[in-house]
């Protein structure tokens, strides 16, 4: 999953981000604030600024129903977070063939996580999630993909390129996963399919950064682990930790809970499996 803070001019990502803000009628929505995040991202970029270290506040992991999630996925979630490709990155030691090819990957699965989320609107019955799906999407297609392209190109990879390769098997699994379980379930089956992802990024970012082996002076990933270490990703996963509360009260977790814990586990599961690919690709 990409949320890269690279240089990005154009001004589609000003528009795109103008559009949602025009459509948010409702001030108080908190679910649209995680992807207001990019308005903080890119308005630092233009700025020169560098990403926002994160703070000493740690993320809510064990609260809620994501907490509980996280909990019973027992040893699935920690393989997915301290991976060893994340290890890597920290240390700045992953060989770069692949790292490049999980950009690649990373570029395809980006299309299909629109997918998702413009699934996440039809799915959704309230009008604020419906913004919410329409903001997300219009984030993934003119800003997050622009930001993941320029990014990309910094490691010799152009954007042609990246929408020629062949998805991986492991691309194509996760992500139809998810559209599966969006298509066969309702709006919370969908979040709790899509929570691995955002979520633990964020958390992988937090552990590189308390961990005394991760070096930022000199690592080539230094700018990736910024982006999922900044304060505006760190408040997007806090308010989807939170939006999952409020969906799991809204649609009945609790008599459901065996089925959503059997996704999460799948989808963290598929999330390992991601970063199993990038890894071999610089074996």
């Amino acid at each position: 999953m990409a949320f890269e803070i690279t240089r990005y001019s154009g001004e589609r990502a000003s528009h795109g981000i103008q559009s949602w803000r025009q459509r948010d009628s409702s001030r108080s929505n908190r679910t649209l604030h995680a992807y207001r995040s990019w308005d903080t991202l890119l308005a630092a970029r233009r700025r020169g600024e560098q990403s926002v270290a994160m703070t000493d506040v740690p993320l809510p992991l064990d609260r809620g129903l994501f907490g509980r999630l996280r909990r019973d996925a027992g040893s699935a979630w920690e393989d997915y977070v301290a991976h060893d490709f994340v290890q890597a990155l920290g240390r700045g030691t992953l060989p770069e063939p692949a790292f490049r090819h999980f950009l690649v990957q990373d570029y395809l699965f980006l299309i299909h996580f629109a997918r998702a989320h413009a699934l996440a609107g039809f799915k959704a019955t309230r009008l604020a999630d419906i913004r919410a799906a329409a903001a997300a999407v219009t984030a993934i297609v003119d800003v997050e993909m622009p930001l993941h392209v320029s990014y990309c190109a910094g490691w010799g990879l152009t954007e042609t390129e990246m929408a020629a390769a062949p998805e991986a098997m492991e691309t194509m699994a996760y992500t139809r996963f998810v559209l599966e379980r969006g298509l066969a379930g309702d709006l919370l089956d969908l979040q709790v399919a899509l929570a691995p992802c955002l979520v633990g990024y964020g958390e992988s970012g937090e552990r590189l950064l308390a961990d005394p082996a991760t070096r930022l002076d000199g690592n080539p990933y230094a700018e990736w682990i910024g982006a999922y270490t900044s304060e505006a990703y760190r408040r997007a996963v806090r308010d989807a930790i939170a939006m999952l509360d409020r969906l799991g009260g809204e649609h009945g977790a609790e008599a459901r809970y065996p089925n959503l814990l059997a996704t999460f586990i799948a989808a963290t599961r598929l999330e390992t499996a991601f970063w199993d690919m990038g890894w071999r690709a610089g074996a």
